[in-house]
C-alpha cells in the first residue's frame, strides 16, 4: 500500500494501517486503559522508551495511534497526534514553535479558554501573546516582529 498512491477515499478508510497475514482488515477499537506485559522490566523499558508498545490508553494505544496515521497520510505529512481537547492541540501548536521571550501575535477575537491559555499559562512560560483587533494595522506588529514565531486565530 506504500508503494502506490491511494485515493483519498481509500486513505480515509485504510491509511495508516498494514494489517498482517491474519490481522483484521481494520483496526479493532482497542478499549482497554491498561495493558499486560509478563515482567516489570519490560513495562520499565516502555517508560524508559526504550521499547515500544502500549501501557496506558490515556498515553498511547493502537486505536488513536492508527487515527493519527491515518490523519498523517491524509494531509501529506510525516508524524501527526492525536488530543483530548482543542485546548491541548492550541498548547502543543504554540509551545512547540516558541520559547521564552518570543511572541505569537494572537486575534483579540479568541475563545476565553484559548486567551486564558496565552495570557496567563503561557505568560507565566515566558512566551508573549500579544493579542491585537482581528484586522490590526502593520504598525501595531513592528514592535514585536524580531520574535514574531506565529499568528494564532479561531474563527467563531
Amino acid at each position: 500500500m506504500k508503494d502506490r498512491k491511494l485515493s483519498i477515499e481509500t486513505t480515509c478508510v485504510q491509511g495508516g494501517y498494514s494489517p498482517k497475514s491474519g490481522e483484521p482488515r481494520q483496526i479493532p477499537i482497542i478499549q482497554s486503559t491498561t495493558f499486560k506485559y509478563a515482567t516489570s522490566e519490560d513495562m520499565g523499558k516502555l517508560f524508559d522508551l526504550e521499547a515500544s508498545g502500549y501501557f496506558y490508553s490515556r498515553l498511547q494505544n493502537p486505536t488513536c495511534d492508527t487515527v493519527a496515521a491515518r490523519i498523517c497520510a491524509l494531509e501529506g505529512g510525516t508524524a501527526a497526534m492525536l488530543t483530548s481537547s482543542g485546548q491541548a492541540a492550541n498548547f502543543f501548536a504554540i509551545f512547540n514553535i516558541a520559547g521564552v521571550g518570543d511572541h505569537v501575535i494572537s486575534s483579540s477575537a479568541i475563545y476565553g479558554g484559548s486567551y486564558n491559555l496565552f495570557a496567563v499559562t503561557m505568560k507565566r512560560m515566558g512566551i508573549d501573546l500579544p493579542s491585537f483587533p482581528p484586522t490590526p494595522r502593520r504598525r501595531s506588529f513592528a514592535r514585536h516582529s524580531a520574535q514574531i514565531r506565529r499568528h494564532f486565530s479561531e474563527k467563531r
